[in-house]
């Protein structure tokens, strides 16, 4: 038993809807619903995307299969697409519909294995800041086990970065929630990013990516994604996430199968061990970003840093990717004769 955690106390804070998203894997949808079942919540969304060929198809029902195994007082709603719609349209819609349905829920997806701390962590802070309209996001993710400089006396911290491998979030948030970002001109044009970051290079990088959103904002391709819109939505309108003091959830997903997680990220941020966090839990005295905590998970999650050479590389790397990829070759190259 885990210190200041009965099983009384666990079962008080399983009223929170969970919304579980899957599509061709199995075996981590397994994996993730077993922890899923251990929490026995009291309503379960299931979102679930379609294939987009017989051998897709036949992975999707099968994990479709492995949501219908529920032995426990629960209701269910099931939300399946006929066909692929994609990582993007999938998933927001999705949210969407769990949103309409509930004031408030904790999302997990088919390769985020969390810890079972993790639900009455995030139902307590769902409750606790319902009605602060700052907050906008709670995660169960925590990067922060190689920065030396990292110090949360509290049982959480605050972020100007959500976080989204396991997290939770309210109606009200979600509502400011737009997948084309449509008012990003106007928004580019104010420099609010540039307000927000301490770091001129975490702002380039955050407009760039905005601005990469909103150029493909009617394509159909399917490996565009959902999740910078919501940190969009969470930037602009200024709102903070929250991240624990110790990681809660995994990333299952590493490997060819992913649709996020292939290549140099597996290594990094894949497979993070989870932990427990303890209970009772300790707030914060006040509600401000923890800057040391953001600049590493920016420069150890998305590559940025404060350095020039890292100024000048994420320049070329996100304003000039051709220029980029060209002179990092030609980099090679040499180096290597």
């Amino acid at each position: 038993m885990l210190p200041g955690f009965t099983e009384g106390h666990y079962l008080k804070f399983m009223r929170t809807p969970i919304a579980f998203f899957i599509f061709r894997r199995p075996d981590t949808t397994l994996r993730v619903f077993d922890a899923i079942r251990k929490a026995r919540p009291k309503q379960l969304f299931v979102v679930a995307d379609g294939g987009r060929d017989s051998d897709e198809w036949k992975k999707c029902n099968e994990a479709r299969t492995i949501t219908e195994a529920v032995d426990w007082p629960c209701e269910v709603k099931r939300n399946y697409a006929d066909k692929n719609l994609g990582c993007k349209i999938r998933v927001s819609s999705g949210l969407d519909w769990v949103f309409d349905n509930e004031e408030q829920a904790i999302i997990l997806e088919d390769d985020t294995l969390p810890d079972q701390t993790f639900f009455p962590y995030a139902e307590e802070l769902l409750e606790r800041y319902k009605n602060d309209e700052r907050i906008m996001h709670i995660s169960g993710i925590n990067f922060q086990r190689k920065n030396p400089k990292f110090l949360c006396e509290a049982s959480y911290y605050f972020s100007h970065i959500p976080q989204i491998w396991g997290w939770a979030s309210w109606r009200r948030a979600w509502k400011r929630y737009d997948v084309s970002i449509a008012s990003w001109p106007e928004v580019k044009k104010s420099r609010l990013l540039f307000e927000l970051f301490r770091d001129p290079a975490a702002a380039d990088y955050w407009e760039y990516r905005f601005s990469e959103v909103y150029e493909k904002r009617n394509s159909t391709d399917p490996r565009e994604t959902w999740d910078s819109q919501w940190a969009y939505a969470c930037m602009v309108n200024r709102g903070l996430a929250i991240n624990p003091n110790v990681n809660l959830v995994t990333n299952i997903g590493a490997g060819s199968a992913g649709t996020q997680m292939i290549g140099e990220k597996e290594g990094r941020l894949g497979n993070v061990p989870a932990g427990a966090i303890a209970f009772p839990l300790i707030h914060p005295a006040k509600t401000e970003v923890n800057e040391i905590a953001d600049a590493f998970s920016l420069f150890y999650v998305w590559g940025i840093n404060a350095t020039l050479k890292k100024r000048i590389i994420s320049f070329l790397k996100f304003r000039t990717p051709v220029l980029y990829k060209m002179l990092r070759r030609i980099y090679h190259v040499l180096i290597k004769q």
